[in-house]
């Protein structure tokens, strides 16, 4: 253990707390937040946390609002979003992983960082697309049939929601790029980002909307498909 981790530590039972206090996670959802944070920075080192952290921020933040107009729409999340455990499995389990992976061999940390911020990306592109895009889509489709529907069911896409889960997915590449280095990987990070929420929504309009699966196994799967994007796209470029 070294005395430069200590800040981390720090930071991460801060934030546990504040978390806590602030009612966006549940107390074991706290707890898991924690622990998925500590393995993301022992394999990604500041730049994981960062990233991490951005998609908690964001997510929280987009979850938050305009939650009256969710709430009126029958699309806002229980528990008036706060997470639990599973749900922050759903999303940072697969970073988690590959942090861990990183962490325990070295030598195959750049690549295990790479998918990390996959997986991490489509995470983000998901959660900004369905909460801000069910709030500033003008027309929604569902993504298997194209036909139009209204916002609510799983599966249901619409341009607007799209286009900000790429910001979203861009803001996870730029935060990669800014600590690993100026790369051709951004560009990667961003196609995953927008690979992972397109799948995401085509399983919950196919296995979700019938009850095959729940939300968090999507959401998991979500980043998993990120993740492995990431490594097909850098050996497709490579």
């Amino acid at each position: 253990m070294s005395i430069h981790d200590y800040p981390v530590y720090f930071f991460l039972v801060a934030g546990m707390i504040l978390s806590i206090i602030s009612r966006k996670l549940t107390i074991t959802g706290a707890i898991t937040g924690a622990i998925v944070g500590l393995l993301v920075y022992k394999g990604a080192g500041y730049t994981g946390l960062a990233m991490l952290v951005l998609f908690f921020i964001s997510g929280s933040g987009a979850t938050s609002w305009r939650l009256n107009k969710k709430q009126q729409l029958g699309i806002a999340e229980k528990n008036k979003g706060r997470r639990t455990a599973a749900q922050v499995l759903a999303n940072g389990g697969v970073a988690a992983i590959l942090g861990g992976i990183a962490w325990y061999f070295p030598e195959r940390a750049v690549i295990m960082q790479l998918m990390m911020a996959g997986s991490l990306a489509a995470a983000t592109a998901d959660t900004l697309s369905s909460e801000l895009g069910s709030i500033y889509g003008r027309r929604f489709y569902d993504v298997i049939t194209f036909k139009k529907i209204q916002p609510g069911p799983d599966g249901v896409v619409s341009l607007e929601g799209t286009l900000i889960g790429m910001v979203g997915a861009a803001l996870i590449a730029i935060t990669y790029v800014l600590g690993f280095g100026l790369s051709y990987f951004g560009w990667v990070i961003i196609a995953a980002g927008f690979i992972g929420n397109l799948f995401d929504s085509i399983l919950g309009a196919t296995l979700e909307r019938r009850h095959l699966v729940g939300n968090n196994v999507v959401n998991f799967l979500n980043t998993c498909i990120g993740a492995g994007a990431c490594l097909l796209l850098q050996l497709l470029v490579n």
